[in-house]
């Protein structure tokens, strides 16, 4: 009987170990898209930094929407996502936890007046292209209020962010919102256009984040510690001086650009380093802080229907992975 004791606490040694590599057998899978802070990872996965930290990571590239589509349907742990668009994916059934701030928006959201166009004020009366109901058009409310307008006093015209250039550029509407690279392409795109409001204009209007899945964060959580620490390596190489230049290279050779292209990119994203993210962690109202960022995006999302009840904001952010570093 003692023998078969020793026999049956073997096995259940095994399967324990068996259950625990189990965990631990499938990389963690981090959807990532074309987006100068989330395009940093590159630099990490080029340098093999996660293999020496010790964990095992798969990045997939998508396009943005369809990145968030797979999140919702549980092929990935975790996605690159802005903080507001978070929040409608949470709505719809797929929370969320926000633990890594990588950026935020400083400059490469833009709304654009086509030829004659000066300001935001010109808007009045006039068609805008915008995707209606993504942070492109909080973006748009905001340089209209600032302005002294509202959104009754444009006509909004409905256009997926990737085709505002050729929107802008056929005449159908005066104006568009959109991002790098579409932004950068529609002022190439149309002689006499011009970005007459910027997310420089409101630091923090959009945050761009690390969104992982609740049961991925909580099962391995010492992994996701990892990655935040590949995380700050990457980005201390993309901003020490000697080597900000190779950094540049490894993420515009990812998405087809040239490095001096790709510096104008980076220079409208403020990808945050492990100091500035903790003071972008504190609770505060207002852009300065994510948690303020993200109660004014549910407000935009629910005073435009993207969804019927307000989130619990604090429930998808989650400080301590940076603060514990």
């Amino acid at each position: 009987m003692l023998g078969s004791k020793k026999v049956l606490g073997a096995l259940a040694g095994l399967f324990l170990s068996a259950q625990a590599m189990s965990v631990n057998a499938e990389p963690l899978k981090i959807g990532y898209s074309d987006w100068p802070g989330w395009v940093a990872w590159e630099v990490a996965i080029e340098k093999k930094w996660f293999a020496e930290e010790g964990v095992d990571v798969k990045f997939e590239w998508f396009d943005y929407v369809a990145s968030m589509d797979a999140f919702a349907a549980g092929q990935l742990d975790a996605v690159g996502m802005t903080n507001g668009d978070a929040l409608v994916t949470g709505a719809t059934g797929a929370k969320s936890v926000m633990a890594i701030i990588n950026d935020y928006s400083d400059g490469n959201d833009m709304l654009i007046g086509g030829p004659g166009i000066a300001s935001v004020k010109d808007l009045k009366g006039k068609k805008v292209g915008v995707e209606v109901g993504f942070v492109g058009h909080l973006l748009l409310l905001n340089a209209l209020e600032k302005n002294g307008l509202t959104e009754s006093d444009v006509e909004l015209v409905n256009v997926p962010t990737s085709e505002t250039p050729q929107v802008l550029a056929s005449g159908q509407v005066d104006a568009i919102v959109a991002w790098q690279p579409s932004s950068g392409s529609a002022l190439q795109l149309v002689p006499g256009s011009t970005a007459i409001y910027t997310s420089a204009d409101e630091p923090g209007l959009i945050y761009d984040v690390l969104a992982v899945a609740p049961s991925s964060y909580a099962n391995n959580r010492d992994e996701w510690e990892k990655v935040a620490k590949v995380w700050y390596k990457a980005v201390d190489y993309i901003k020490d001086p000697k080597t900000t230049d190779d950094a540049v290279s490894i993420m515009a050779s990812r998405v087809g650009l040239s490095a001096d292209e790709y510096k104008k990119f980076i220079n409208g994203t403020n990808i945050l380093t492990l100091e500035e993210a903790k003071k972008h962690f504190k609770k505060a109202d207002g852009f300065k802080s994510i948690y303020g960022s993200t109660k004014i995006s549910d407000d935009f999302n629910i005073n435009n229907k993207v969804y019927d009840e307000p989130q619990d904001v604090d429930s998808y952010i989650d400080p301590s992975l940076t603060e514990g570093l």
